[in-house]
């Protein structure tokens, strides 16, 4: 409907200006402070950036109740690993905010978000441009990759700094004499995010070819 169309145009524009005002400063902080910008990347864009992964959180949603055609289980993946990596990896602790894998992680979610939320913006009103919707359908498989190579570098330079704070590990007392070692369970979590990886490239070069497989892209409508 009119209704619902004009609700998904006003989140992707939402999602579009977030991201878009965290990736262009990100570029500007590096041009005027070169590496000196990457140490507290997150201290500077870190708030801006929960709110939109928080955002993010009503595509599932969407799906669920039909106003959006994704794929449901993808796309739940997607954004279950950037929630998991933001909030309880990175945010937890402050050691792991300021290295540079922060930084490259950030640059590649933007720069696949700007992609995508221009590409959905555009195709609410039923404008299509080739070069874009090329670029949303290509772009988002090198950067994934990429990506999930820098979530499983963050966690891995996270678990020391978990096995001496503790943090979210938890031991039940007596009778259940039962512990939850935190680091073991963020290096379980690494085989599930590699073998989460491998179902989402099937999904997205499938995507790819319904897309631009055929040739068959939409043009702008007059």
């Amino acid at each position: 409907s009119f209704t619902m169309n004009t609700y998904l145009f006003v989140y992707d524009l939402m999602q579009f200006c977030g991201h878009s005002w965290i990736f262009t400063n990100m570029i500007i902080r590096f041009m005027s402070f070169g590496k000196d910008s990457l140490a507290d990347t997150f201290y500077s864009i870190g708030l801006v950036m929960r709110l939109c992964q928080l955002l993010s959180v009503l595509e599932i949603l969407h799906i669920l109740i039909g106003i959006d055609k994704s794929h449901l289980f993808p796309r739940c993946l997607q954004i279950t690993e950037r929630i998991i990596v933001l909030f309880v990896v990175i945010n937890s602790q402050e050691e792991v905010q300021g290295k540079y894998v922060v930084c490259v992680l950030f640059f590649l979610w933007n720069l696949l978000d700007v992609v995508r939320y221009t590409y959905s913006m555009l195709a609410r009103l039923g404008i299509y441009y080739r070069p874009l919707t090329w670029l949303n359908f290509s772009l988002c498989i090198p950067l994934y990759l990429l990506s999930v190579l820098a979530k499983a570098f963050a966690i891995y330079v996270s678990l020391p700094y978990f096995e001496s704070s503790g943090t979210y590990s938890i031991k039940l007392p007596f009778p259940f004499a039962f512990s939850i070692y935190f680091p073991y369970v963020l290096k379980m979590y690494l085989l599930v995010l590699f073998i989460g990886m491998c179902f989402i490239i099937q999904n997205l070069f499938s995507e790819r070819k319904a897309h631009l497989g055929t040739g068959n892209i939409k043009k702008k409508r007059s």
